[in-house]
């Protein structure tokens, strides 16, 4: 069977994909977009039931195109946002193609462009765009144990309390999942254990606006690499409920009981570092940092708004917090579930290009992958601090569409005549 030949391959049609394709569509590039799934599958399996976005609506979306049925400042529902996906592929009329599995991308021998297998047939693509984000497959560290008495899962397999069995759950990872989840449960009516590692938590309103604007005016949004110490420390922000500030203080007198990082296991018992005072301090400067900047920025620009002085005081920090488990036997603790919201590794083994770096990451620049004509959309940190958001994965591709029309301006350059 010959192999079709097309200009631009984008693979995956979530959010990175689906901004990909509007920019070439508006430069007039001829492109496919193929979907092993559904259109923003993630979004819609790969949550839980009752997560909505963590940015207002007026903030995580494409510039052209709103929420309906939400008011600026309310936090959209997962299947809305896949919806709203849905929607601007049709408002668009991009080309996207579900149910097409991308098994093999390999670079042509003497030969321009690269040889795409598909579960649909074998494809020559001059670009290719890999637009599939960095959730690829769960990730349950090695320290996890192999007793068959604890259900254990990873959060991306979390959809409501009532799936777990009855008992205690003790959740590992205190990012904007992890906190969520444990919240969650706990409001059911459960005993639940939260594991709490670095982290920085912003306050989700200052001043009357929601810390996705400070950012924006502060200008961190466009920060292009993380602060010192910071690249690997997770952020604790919700929207649930409307949207409020993570407060492990106020998670502990809630109920939630908090240890500090799990270290290991060991013949039924966990072992948790003793560093939980040290990570909720250090996510208490992050928070009062971004409250200093905020004031400074508010009194540099003679900002009429209102002083919140309350922001900065503390709750009692409660038992948990003040004299926390060193240990934990799970059966005596009722133990029956461990969550672990623990984040996700990337898997490009299908990528057959020498681009790789020894961590397995791409070597790219803002999308530009060293091997010409193949580029990534939607990697963090690809350009800046906002690149794995909505909009931000929207602002790369432009970057990205540019490229590609460059490269083909340059190969349509007529060949000298002899």
């Amino acid at each position: 069977m010959t192999a079709e030949h097309i200009d631009t391959l984008i693979i995956g049609a979530g959010q990175a994909g689906i901004a990909m394709s509007e920019h070439l569509t508006a430069k007039g590039i001829s492109h496919r977009v193929f979907e092993k799934n559904r259109i923003a599958e993630a979004w819609r399996s790969g949550r839980w039931d009752s997560l909505v976005a963590n940015g207002p609506a007026w903030h995580d979306r494409f510039p052209h195109r709103e929420f309906t049925h939400y008011q600026a400042d309310e936090f959209v529902a997962k299947d809305d946002v896949a919806n709203y996906f849905s929607d601007y592929v049709a408002q668009f009329d991009l080309p996207v193609q579900c149910g097409v599995d991308v098994q093999r991308v390999s670079k042509r021998c003497q030969q321009p462009g690269f040889y795409v297998e598909t579960s649909v047939g074998d494809f020559i693509a001059n670009h290719v765009v890999v637009a599939t984000g960095p959730f690829h497959h769960p990730l349950i560290p090695a320290i996890a144990p192999t007793s068959e008495t604890v259900t254990q899962i990873h959060s991306a397999q979390y959809f409501n309390p009532q799936q777990l069995a009855p008992g205690a759950v003790l959740v590992v990872g205190a990012g904007s999942s992890g906190v969520q989840i444990a919240d969650e449960i706990q409001r059911a009516g459960r005993k639940v254990y939260l594991s709490v590692g670095p982290h920085d938590r912003p306050p989700r309103r200052y001043r009357g606006r929601d810390f996705c604007w400070w950012l924006g005016v502060l200008g961190l949004w466009d920060a292009t690499e993380h602060a010192p110490g910071k690249s690997h420390v997770t952020i604790a922000v919700s929207g649930a409920r409307g949207g409020e500030t993570i407060d492990f203080r106020r998670l502990a007198q809630q109920g939630i009981i908090l240890t500090g990082m799990t270290d290991h296991f060991s013949e039924g018992t966990v072992y948790f570092k003793q560093d939980l005072v040290e990570n909720i301090r250090a996510g208490d400067e992050s928070y009062l940092a971004l409250l200093d900047a905020a004031d400074a920025w508010v009194e540099r620009n003679g900002a009429s708004l209102p002083e919140e002085p309350e922001a900065r005081a503390f709750i009692p920090a409660s038992d948990c917090i003040t004299h926390p488990l060193a240990q934990l036997d799970l059966k005596a603790a009722e133990v029956s579930t461990i969550i672990w919201a623990t984040g996700y590794t990337t898997d490009y083994r299908w990528l057959d290009v020498d681009i790789f770096d020894e961590a397995g990451k791409p070597r790219q620049q803002r999308g530009v992958s060293i091997e010409r004509g193949l580029y990534f959309l939607g990697l963090p940190w690809q350009s800046r601090r906002g690149s794995s958001f909505i909009w931000g994965a929207w602002h790369d591709a432009s970057y990205i569409a540019d490229q590609i029309a460059i490269q083909q301006s340059y190969l349509a350059y007529p060949a000298v005549s002899s």
